[in-house]
């Protein structure tokens, strides 16, 4: 019978369901496998880059199933978030209602695709009694204090109407709908992620070779790590008179060597100095037009400028000498990194000097090379020798940082501090279709949390969502309640949550028994057994946003009594895009191929066959018709070859020795792709590197006739493929081999000793040709033989010398 995919996938979907093989089994003493894929956001179909991610996923389940372990790999929907809204609006249909009617429509998709879900732990991050439990952890966290409610300058994105995080802001634009972000004043909730920076950081080390290079140090340079000096300046009497009484402000340097090449000082226009200045009408037209130019510029783009600013009229003191230096407002200083000011030394620092040049300001050496000549078109920013320096000249500007700190924190004028780029992580949004925060405005008690006991707080169907501010404020009812406290009436917190903070704790509530769900967040005996995650897989897209929340998260929750591990993700793959005509798939640009049409024609098996033979998974993938074709054809040969099998419920036993060359070529074929399976499977998931090796064993066998031979490899092969191709194989191995798996399987050595070498001849160093000979032959044998193989080389010349590598070559000199 020709290959029928679709009656054969049907058939195993049906079998798997009904006998509920993918379910993880509840005996914590067998060795145990946590795979997981990063879960999609239910946009209504899933596309190829999902395809991608879980066929990776599904073969290492599947592969360590066949192994004995206890695998789980669960899939949930990441399913809060403003896309509903927009379609909401779009279409007139409720976001619930889209959301949950996507969810099914998706869960089928990836049900024919023949993934080994577990049935029983999906969730969706909408589901009430999810947010329940959400909720219960942002008011723990309140109460331990890392989380907490403050105005702050925001990223606000216009056309969704919502804060966006710093590291939800990509160049500029919101990282959702790409629209420019602008900077607004406005009270938000935020994680206090800061207090967990050395921690995180210090942790990437554990995580070293087992996650990409590449993210670790883009987490690492997130987090932004740099030891410097903290001291504060002090206005002249003048300035301080002006400002009506402000005494100077806070700066910090990871360059106290250059104190002394200090020539003038520079505020981020956010800074409290520069808004008394603006308040109060102290600065000029021009000057002030400038400032709040700068002002409506996002933190990115002020980066991506040109350097530019204004002096705001104003001098500070020199901490050491007592000179008076100028203060400049400019772009590139970031509010939120050492207290938006920097002390600007232009002769050592690129960005300082670039400013200097522009405004025509001082350029004072400090530091000279140790060899070599100063250049003074640029930047000095290397180490070398203090110059200029008082009593610190003639040291060496490494052990001067040292020094200079110390003689501050002498003189009491500041302090050796630790800093980070990373700042806290703003929760709030101002939209519907979120987690409901929490927490209760009381007018007598001011901020406080819902009881435990009300969870959790839900949103109210009868909105009406127009796109214009958030809709909880706008409803009539749902937001007006009583005070915890006081009894009193107070009002709802109507911001919601940010969709990354239901990602960041996901993974632990699929590793806890669903059976609990209902009575707590998660059952200590079975998350302890399955956290941490053993295999994580997605895209390098989310190597700062997700991972380094849901790691915060992970050590959050250890402490205030959830979780025991201080680590989430044991081993990460970040897996290649889906291309198509050079271009990542997307429906803007007409690219994207439906996997649904894919398995129509050609079966879920050919899909996954496809993604996985490719390309390596860590690289892009680029799509191709005709490959996807000849993945199918190679499913079709695979299975008609079945004919040339006979059923056994025992591996053959096979004398190596005596088979003829064709059939040890085989033999030797089918256990080198065995022999790679365990490094594929379990360390380098090259996948398109075992596929083409089961493709070269299929081959050998077919070009031999030995029926023990072709059964024994076709049984490896099935075995080897199964995790990829899962429906074909179950129903062959079924037909044939009664369902044995890898358990049965063990390398055969034997195939791997051949009674013949393949040898090289060199004459003066040069190859000259290759031959094979018995491995039992003497030294003197394997000499004659090589003359023979290279005569014409050898006519009218002596040979001199002749020098026999065992196993390897022959080398004559002749003259």
């Amino acid at each position: 019978m020709p290959y029928d995919s679709k009656s054969i996938e049907l058939k195993w979907q049906k079998i798997w369901d009904e006998e509920g093989v993918f379910e993880p089994k509840d005996d914590y003493s067998l060795p145990k496998k946590y795979i997981l894929s990063m879960f999609p956001y239910p946009s209504g179909r899933i596309h190829m880059g999902h395809v991608r991610n879980y066929s990776i996923g599904d073969a290492l389940s599947r592969y360590y199933r066949l192994r004995g372990y206890n695998v789980l790999q669960p899939i949930g929907f990441d399913s809060f978030g403003m896309p509903a809204e927009n379609a909401a609006i779009k279409h007139g249909i409720h976001p619930k209602t889209w959301t949950y009617e996507n969810i099914d429509y998706m869960k089928n998709e990836l049900h024919r695709l023949g993934f080994s879900f577990s049935a029983r732990r999906m969730l969706a991050t909408s589901d009430p009694l999810y947010t329940r439990w959400e909720q219960e952890f942002f008011i723990k966290l309140f109460e331990k204090g890392l989380i907490y409610r403050k105005s702050a300058v925001v990223n606000w994105c216009e056309h969704d109407q919502t804060v966006l995080a710093n590291e939800q802001v990509e160049e500029g634009r919101c990282w959702r709908c790409g629209n420019e972000v602008v900077q607004k004043q406005m009270p938000g909730y935020y994680l206090k992620i800061t207090a967990y920076a050395q921690e995180l950081l210090d942790c990437l080390k554990q995580l070293e070779g087992k996650w990409p290079a590449q993210v670790l140090t883009m987490q690492e340079n997130w987090i932004g790590r740099s030891e410097g000096l903290e001291f504060s300046f002090k206005f002249d009497e003048q300035s301080s008179a002006k400002l009506g009484g402000i005494e100077g402000f806070r700066v910090f340097t990871t360059r106290p060597d250059t104190i002394y090449g200090m020539s003038y000082a520079a505020l981020a226009p956010e800074h409290e100095v520069v808004k008394r200045l603006l308040d109060n009408n102290l600065l000029g037209a021009e000057a002030a037009a400038k400032v709040r130019e700068i002002l409506n510029q996002s933190p990115r783009e002020r980066q991506a400028s040109d350097k530019d600013g204004v002096s705001l009229g104003i001098s500070v003191l020199h901490p050491l000498s007592g000179k008076k230096i100028p203060v400049w407002t400019a772009n590139f200083v970031l509010a939120e990194y050492g207290g938006g000011a920097v002390m600007a030394v232009p002769a050592h620092d690129e960005r300082d000097f670039e400013f200097a040049k522009k405004f025509n300001l001082p350029i004072i050496q400090s530091i000279a090379p140790k060899s070599g000549d100063y250049d003074a078109s640029k930047a000095y920013v290397e180490s070398g020798v203090l110059i200029n320096s008082a009593e610190f000249s003639g040291m060496d500007s490494e052990k001067a940082k040292s020094a200079v700190i110390s003689k501050f924190e002498e003189l009491g004028l500041g302090r050796r501090v630790v800093n980070f780029k990373l700042r806290d992580w703003g929760v709030s949004r101002q939209r519907y279709w979120g987690a409901p925060i929490p927490m209760i405005h009381c007018p007598k008690c001011g901020l406080v949390s819902e009881e435990i006991s009300n969870l959790p707080v839900e949103l109210p169907q009868d909105v009406k969502i127009t796109g214009k501010g958030n809709p909880l404020d706008a409803h009539p009812s749902w937001k007006f309640c009583k005070c915890p406290k006081c009894g009193g009436d107070g009002v709802r917190e109507t911001d919601t949550l940010d969709t990354f903070f239901e990602s960041s704790w996901y993974f632990a509530r699929y590793a806890s028994d669903e059976r609990t769900w209902q009575q707590r967040a998660f059952d200590e005996q079975s998350v302890n057994y399955w956290m941490n995650v053993d295999q994580y897989i997605g895209g390098i897209e989310h190597a700062i946003l997700h991972l380094l929340y849901a790691r915060f998260f992970q050590k959050a929750l250890r402490d205030i009594g959830y979780l025991r591990d201080s680590e989430p993700f044991e081993r990460l793959l970040t897996q290649g895009m889906v291309l198509k005509d050079g271009a990542k798939m997307s429906k803007s640009k007409g690219n994207t191929v439906d996997p649904d049409d894919i398995i129509e024609t050609y079966g879920a098996d050919t899909a996954r066959l496809f993604m996985l033979f490719a390309a390596p998974p860590q690289k892009e993938l680029e799509w191709n018709d005709s490959a996807v074709e000849g993945a199918y054809k190679f499913l079709s040969r695979l299975y008609d070859r079945a004919e040339n099998a006979y059923a056994t419920d025992k591996i053959p036993q096979i004398d190596h020795a005596a088979l003829n060359k064709e059939e040890k070529y085989a033999r030797l074929k089918v256990y080198e792709a065995l022999k790679k399976s365990q490094q594929v499977y379990e360390s380098s998931f090259a996948f398109n590197t075992l596929i083409a090796a089961c493709m070269e064993a299929l081959n050998a066998l077919n070009a031999q006739s030995n029926k023990d031979v072709f059964t024994e490899g076709y049984f490896v092969i099935l075995c080897l493929l199964e995790p990829i191709v899962p429906h074909i194989c179950a129903e062959l191995s079924e037909r044939l081999f009664k369902r044995q798996n890898f358990g049965e399987l063990r390398v055969c050595e034997e195939v791997f000793e051949s009674d013949t070498i393949k040898l090289a001849v060199t004459i003066n160093g040069k190859k000259r040709a290759e031959f094979e000979a018995g491995a039992s032959l003497s030294e003197g044998e394997i000499l004659s033989l090589a003359k023979q193989n290279c005569a014409k080389w050898l006519e009218g010349k002596s040979i001199v010398k002749e020098i026999y590598v065992k196993n390897k070559l022959v080398n004559l000199v002749i003259k």
